[in-house]
């Protein structure tokens, strides 16, 4: 990875890198989907999905 893609970049740009992105429908914040809690539940093609908070404060996805 070269230091001018999204994941060494600041916040800052890496949402205009993903603005500049035209196949990005949306970006949702975080604490939008999870308030005060630290899991939510995703219906996805009939499926569910838990979307979890670490303790290191990253993001799991588990069917």
């Amino acid at each position: 990875m070269d230091k001018n893609t999204p994941g060494n970049s600041s916040p800052d740009r890496r949402f205009e890198l993903l603005q500049a992105d035209r196949s990005t429908d949306r970006i949702i914040e975080s604490r939008a989907l999870f308030g005060e809690r630290k899991e939510v539940a995703i219906e996805h093609d009939g499926a569910i999905y838990r979307l979890k908070i670490t303790k290191q404060g990253k993001l799991i996805l588990n069917k």
